[in-house]
């Protein structure tokens, strides 16, 4: 996730230096960690502007109690620093949006090879909290059914079986958990019976339709082949006595994998058929957009410190990865950088999705501009994200509009990886504050100190999912932490208009609209392009339904929407500042 050190050879004489990997009268194998030593601090920081909009923190206020336990040890498994997903959903049709929480499982100083971490006790459950009429929170985890068997990661939500009900795909450490909402605030485990056999390691999820048989299939990024005897691994520095976190460049790169729903229901792997298991890398974050308008959902994977991955889907079937020629595989020197999340929306006005990635310290968050044709411009120093970013490190992420102008902002949920890398850095800090980025039209300003007294704490932040969770028709959020409790942050609001748009598909789209689009033109003829998606950010799944914000504007001529069977469905002059549940017809 990081560039490192280089080790100088110099008359077959090795250099050790600070943070080196590198030690003498040592038995112990060792490898790449996530040196900093390289890094210059700036000169400069990005100013900070006005916002908005504000947040408040109401983790305690929403009686939400759950805790992330990582189940760190001395051995620094890279495992441990990885998760805290997070999924909204509503389970129970009540129109109030509940939230899940992934967890963690018992992880011993020396395991096995190929032992499995395992939920041995109540505080490794995952949690589900429903959520009541007056804004608070029950936990209804254990009565559900989903507390999961090992160390779970990722969450993706959908309806899978179409029977109104919204059902959870749960990602692990060498597995995965497929839960069908029986409709009765029970789970039942159909995993095994609908054919899913899933291992590795897999991180993020997400449902789409990427063949619009109205069906909804599963896209899965798995991260490294890795288990703990090569978790073990040395990596740090040996001398000051300290261990941390291995780079993943010590682990070998594979394929993610794409299950495909059968019409019975059952899903079959269709990674090679599909020539997604082509390409190999190191997958954490997902998002899915028609990037070329050709109306097929195509597939951008964030891969860690190796060619980032987008699959185009070429309608038959198949995929092929063009990220290289797209230029998007990598940076604007040619470089690979630490894609952690990733999240995909048209921030430019222009009608195509672009694409913005979370990355590490002194790599700055690449951005994305879509141009069509399948081209896209590294806008990140154009945007004024690189000056913004530059100390970061990136987790979730989600483009939104924060303030309802009608604008895509940018949220980040930020941390290192590294636990140990004030250590060696002083400027950098392992748990890292929230980022507000305002979208101004001419790029992005840093709002985060403006927004509220929560962009001034710091957090060990992995996943973010955001959604409406007051109904209110503004953007709140969930941080799910990496070995902490959650954090929960409700959107004050401004004086601004806004419309949000609920899609039920019908046979031959899917059941929430997943890759349709959504063109809404206000009462002065400007004009929205917005996806429904479930995914984006980083081991999570967010609102499906989607708010646009109109600022000033009291009325809106058409919402037309593009649904994925092809269809195309318009809506005259829909009432504002109200949710609107629309049918394919």
């Amino acid at each position: 996730m990081m560039k490192f050190i280089k080790i100088k050879v110099i008359f077959c004489l090795l250099v050790l230096l600070p943070g080196s990997n590198f030690a003498q009268n040592t038995s112990q194998p060792t490898g790449k960690s996530y040196d900093t030593g390289q890094i210059k601090r700036p000169a400069t920081t990005a100013p900070q502007f006005p916002s908005p909009v504000t947040f408040n923190e109401i983790t305690a206020a929403t009686k939400i109690d759950f805790r992330h336990y990582a189940s760190p040890t001395p051995i620094k498994y890279l495992l441990e620093t990885m998760g805290g997903g997070v999924a909204l959903i509503d389970i129970d049709n009540d129109g109030l949006l509940d939230v899940f929480f992934t967890n963690g499982a018992l992880i011993k100083e020396n395991m096995p090879k190929n032992a499995l971490p395992e939920k041995i006790d109540k505080k490794y459950w995952n949690g589900l909290y429903r959520q009541n009429k007056d804004g608070s929170f029950e936990n209804v985890t254990e009565k559900s059914g989903v507390k999961g068997t090992g160390y779970d990661l990722g969450v993706a939500v959908g309806d899978f079986d179409r029977d109104g009900f919204s059902d959870l795909f749960v990602t692990r450490y060498n597995g995965a958990t497929l839960y069908r909402n029986n409709g009765n605030g029970v789970f039942s485990d159909v995993t095994k019976k609908l054919g899913i056999n899933i291992e590795g390691w897999a991180t993020s999820t997400g449902f789409f339709d990427y063949d619009r048989d109205g069906r909804l299939d599963i896209f899965i990024t798995q991260y490294a082949e890795w288990d703990f005897e090569v978790g073990k691994i040395y990596c740090g520095d040996l001398r000051p006595g300290y261990r941390a976190y291995c780079h993943p460049d010590n682990f070998k790169s594979v394929a993610n994998v794409l299950l495909h729903q059968k019409t019975d229901g059952t899903f079959e792997d269709v990674s090679r058929k599909s020539k997604i298991a082509g390409s190999i890398g190191k997958g954490l974050g997902i998002a899915f957009a028609d990037f070329d308008g050709d109306g097929w959902t195509d597939v951008f994977v964030a891969n860690d410190n190796t060619d980032q991955f987008l699959f185009h889907n070429k309608t038959d079937g198949t995929f092929e990865e063009i990220a290289l020629s797209a230029g998007v595989a990598l940076n604007d020197k040619g470089g690979r950088f630490a894609g952690m999340g990733v999240d995909t929306a048209d921030y430019d006005g222009d009608g195509r999705a672009d694409i913005i990635i979370t990355a590490l310290s002194n790599e700055t968050y690449p951005l994305y501009r879509n141009e069509g044709d399948n081209l896209f411009d590294f806008a990140t120093q154009t945007s004024g994200v690189a000056q913004i970013t530059i100390l970061g490190s990136g987790w979730g992420i989600k483009f939104f509009d924060a303030d309802n102008d009608g604008r895509r902002d940018i949220f980040v949920a930020q941390s290192h990886v590294l636990d140990t890398i004030e250590k060696t850095t002083s400027f950098l800090k392992y748990k890292q504050s929230p980022l507000l980025m305002r979208n101004t039209e001419k790029g992005f300003q840093d709002v985060s100190v403006a927004s509220g007294e929560v962009f001034q704490k710091n957090f060990s932040a992995r996943g973010l999912a955001v959604g409406d969770l007051d109904n209110d028709g503004d953007i709140d959020m969930v941080i799910a932490q990496n070995d902490n409790i959650p954090v929960i942050l409700r959107n004050n609001g401004t004086k601004n208009n806004w419309l949000g748009i609920d899609l039920r598909g019908g046979e031959k789209s899917a059941p929430h609209g997943e890759g349709s689009k959504m063109i809404l033109t206000d009462q002065k003829g400007k004009t929205q392009t917005l996806e429904f998606s479930g995914a984006g950010s980083y081991l999570a799944a967010n609102d499906l339904r989607a708010v646009v914000g109109l600022g000033a504007m009291t009325a809106v001529q058409t919402v037309e929407i593009h649904w994925s069977s092809g269809k195309i469905q318009k809506i005259e002059k829909p009432a504002v500042n109200q949710y609107h549940v629309i049918r394919e017809k």
